[in-house]
């Protein structure tokens, strides 16, 4: 089976497109700089802003959009696997992310459900990949990487910081942890962009370029970041091949879902950033980090 990356078909260099995920758009706080748009509106704005696309959930798409557009889903079931990649490919979607089960299948079922998803994106030649998640088949380091070794041609949308919070990557030999993660770089052709300290799963990173004031103990979090991206970004520029592009997508959700941290405010709970300032920050990141990853592999 193969599945392949995102490619524009026009000979360009292998290159990183940003791209909005739509859940940094809701419930930002009044005084977010983000104009509150919707619909055309809103993608035009995006582009304004330097962003190249939007991803949306589950069969969600702006018509007339001036900037790319892939999805994302979630998948338990393998009977449904097909059916959503011919149904997302009908859409036009670039590319589809999703997070495969429950985390709390044995190996056989946990086996039956990515074969589910390559087949399904081999066979339709959409890219689907498989997200690094919490309370999914790829939460844990070590049986990702043994996902590797049975399904060497799996590809995935790298969601870092379940890895670094949720698995507190801190604790020990954070470098072992980095190499011993390779297989997983190796294989990362998309990315949700969050950056969480050792203990808090998202967390405001200041102008993203010095060390932000949150990072109080020995981790300098942000830094620990950028490697991690730097080493996925080279992962996918080992392989690339003329026109394939990697997708980087901000994902700073909303503090309804208890990823944006709020604290009291003269008496008035209030969300820690601006979700959507911060990312036009990890945009920048995200493109400094792939110039780095270039540099490394010359």
């Amino acid at each position: 089976m193969n599945i392949r990356n995102t490619n524009d078909d026009k000979q360009n260099a292998p290159a990183l497109k940003v791209y909005m995920n739509e859940g940094v758009l809701a419930e930002l706080p009044e005084n977010s700089v983000w104009p509150g748009l919707e619909g055309l509106d809103s993608m035009n704005r995006l582009k304004e802003d330097g962003f190249e696309g939007i991803q949306l959930g589950m069969g969600q798409k702006v018509d007339g959009s001036p900037i790319g557009y892939c999805q994302m889903a979630a998948i338990t079931d393998p009977s449904v696997s097909m059916q959503y990649a011919g149904y997302f490919l009908s859409l036009g979607a670039e590319c589809l992310t999703v997070h495969v089960g429950t985390g709390m299948e044995d190996d056989d079922q946990v086996f039956r459900l990515v074969e589910s998803v390559l087949e399904a994106s081999s066979s339709t030649n959409l890219p689907i990949y498989i997200e690094t998640h919490r309370a999914t088949v790829t939460q844990d380091i070590w049986r990702t990487v043994k996902l590797t070794e049975k399904f060497p041609e799996i590809r995935f949308n790298g969601d870092f910081s379940h890895y670094y919070t949720g698995l507190e990557m801190r604790y020990g030999d954070f470098d072992a942890k980095l190499d011993f993660m390779q297989p997983i770089f190796d294989r990362t052709r998309f990315m949700h962009g969050r950056i969480g300290t050792p203990g808090n799963m998202q967390v405001t990173i200041g102008d993203g370029q010095s060390r932000p004031l949150m990072a109080t103990g020995e981790a300098d979090f942000l830094a620990d970041h950028k490697e991690i991206w730097i080493r996925a970004f080279m992962g996918f520029l080992k392989t690339a091949e003329q026109g394939d592009y990697f997708i980087f997508t901000p994902e700073l959700l909303s503090a309804s879902i208890y990823y944006g941290r709020k604290f009291m405010v003269n008496g008035q709970l209030t969300e820690e950033s601006d979700r959507y300032a911060e990312s036009l920050i990890y945009a920048q990141i995200a493109r400094e980090c792939f110039s780095e990853a270039q540099k490394r592999l010359k």
